[in-house]
C-alpha cells in the first residue's frame, strides 16, 4: 500500500478500524470483516470458485535436503570439549604380558617354621608306607612362591635299622634331576660336616692340627700308703 494513502476495506467501504487486514486473496480489509463468518479474508479454509474450501496444509515432516547433498568431508564438526577419556583413547589399548616362570635357587630355605639347609637328611614316605631317607642337594622357588627342593637319595645296608636313620648305615645312591615340593619331605637332622656333602668347602681339605683321637695323662701310683715319683702314662680311647 502506498504511504499517505488512508485505506479503506474491499467488502464494506469503511475507512476507519482496529486493525487491517489481508485477504487470501490480496485485498485490504477490516478487523470486523476478516473476523465474521463466510468472508473470504478470514483466517478460515478459502472458498474456491467452485464453492469447496481449499485446505492448505503443511506437512508436518521438513526434511532438510542440503545435508543429504553436502558430503561428509564438508560438514563442519562440533566444537564440544573433550572429556577425561579422551586422554585414555590417544593410544591404542595393550594386552598385558604373559607371565613368565621364573624359579630362583638357593643354598637354604625357611618352611614351615624349620631352617632347611643343602646338605640336611630328609625322609619321604611312599603310597604304601615305606620310609625311605635322603638329604638335599639344592632348594628352588617359583614365582608363586612355591618350594621345592632337590634330593639324592640315601640307601640303606644290611645294618641299618628299619624305620629310623641311622647315618654311619647309609650309602649314597642315585641324584633325582626333578625336584619334589617340600610339603612331601620332612626333616630329619642336619647332616655333620663331610657327611656325603661339606659344608665348609667343596674340595677336601687337610686338617691343620693332627687329631690322634686320644687322651693322654700322668696319674701318680701310691703302693703301700706311700707315694712314689713314678708316673704311668695311661691312653683312652
Amino acid at each position: 500500500m502506498p504511504l499517505g494513502l488512508k485505506p479503506s476495506c474491499s467488502c464494506c467501504r469503511t475507512g476507519n478500524t482496529a486493525m487491517w487486514r489481508r485477504s487470501s486473496q490480496g485485498d485490504v480489509v477490516c478487523n470486523s470483516c476478516a473476523i465474521a463468518p463466510g468472508s473470504s479474508g478470514g483466517h478460515g479454509n478459502s472458498v474456491s470458485k467452485t464453492g469447496k474450501p481449499e485446505a492448505h496444509r503443511r506437512s508436518a515432516r521438513l526434511r532438510n535436503t542440503k545435508a543429504r547433498t553436502q558430503p561428509a568431508a564438508d560438514r563442519k564438526l562440533s566444537s564440544k570439549g573433550k572429556g577425561r577419556r579422551h586422554i585414555f583413547k590417544l593410544k591404542n589399548p595393550l594386552r598385558a604380558p604373559e607371565a613368565v616362570a621364573t624359579v630362583v635357587t638357593s643354598d637354604s630355605i625357611l618352611y614351615q617354621g624349620v631352617f632347611y639347609q643343602v646338605g640336611d637328611v630328609v625322609s619321604v614316605l611312599d603310597e604304601e608306607g615305606e620310609l625311605y631317607f635322603a638329604q638335599i642337594r639344592g632348594f628352588m622357588q617359583d614365582q608363586y612362591c612355591e618350594k621345592s627342593a632337590v634330593i639324592t637319595w640315601l640307601l640303606p645296608t644290611t645294618g641299618s635299622p628299619k624305620g629310623k636313620f641311622d647315618p654311619s648305615t647309609y650309602i649314597l645312591g642315585p641324584e633325582e634331576e626333578l625336584p619334589r615340593r617340600m610339603e612331601f619331605l620332612e626333616f630329619v637332622c642336619h647332616a655333620p660336616s663331610e657327611y656325603f656333602h661339606s659344608r665348609c668347602s667343596p674340595y677336601p681339605t687337610l686338617a691343620i692340627h693332627t687329631d690322634k683321637c686320644c687322651t693322654w695323662t700322668h696319674l701318680p701310683l701310691c703302693v703301700g700308703g706311700s707315694s712314689t715319683s713314678q708316673q704311668a702314662k695311661t691312653e683312652y680311647w
